[in-house]
């Protein structure tokens, strides 16, 4: 196993419509390992493929139960919303208020191919949308109102300058 790059905000890898997986191959099982390692390395409760610059559809995340992996994934159901902090592995060390939908029902594959469904709310559900999220090329960012987005953005444009100040 191996921990991988994060992908961070700017790289396009995470504004494309991720893949799906055709055939879950040794590749792919070898490719989760290591997006599980890269998680809990981070740290981190959730990581899609293209956060390591695969535009796959797979993600792995670990609600406290320990972890477990989504292939072509897709949200199913959901119900009520919730506002919450949150933050992310490519946009790291900010986070936001984000509201999103309080319970979610996603539906997709597990690494032998077979059909599962995870649900759950508030973490659990926060988690499955996030992750689902990065296949489609959503960020956190675009999830943000308006206002805050845009002080967000300018935020992280001006620490990314690496600018030096004089007395």
């Amino acid at each position: 196993m191996a921990v991988l790059t994060v992908r961070k905000y700017g790289d396009p890898v995470l504004r494309r419509r991720a893949t799906p997986v055709g055939e879950i191959t040794p590749e792919i099982r070898r490719m989760v390992r290591d997006m599980v390692e890269t998680m809990y390395d981070a740290p981190g409760v959730g990581l899609a493929a293209p956060q390591i610059g695969i535009s796959k559809r797979v993600f792995v995340a670990d609600a406290g139960d320990g972890p477990f992996a989504m292939v072509n994934p897709t949200i199913v159901a959901t119900d009520g919303k919730w506002k919450y902090e949150e933050g992310c592995l490519s946009v790291p060390g900010r986070y936001w208020s984000v509201t999103r939908a309080l319970f979610v029902r996603a539906e997709g594959l597990d690494l032998e191919g077979n059909p599962v469904a995870y649900e759950g709310d508030e973490l659990m559900g926060r988690i499955l949308q996030h992750e689902i999220d990065h296949l489609e090329g959503v960020l956190i960012l675009d999830r943000l109102p308006k206002r805050t987005r845009k002080a967000a953005l300018k935020e992280i444009r001006e620490e990314s300058l690496d600018v030096h100040r004089f007395a």
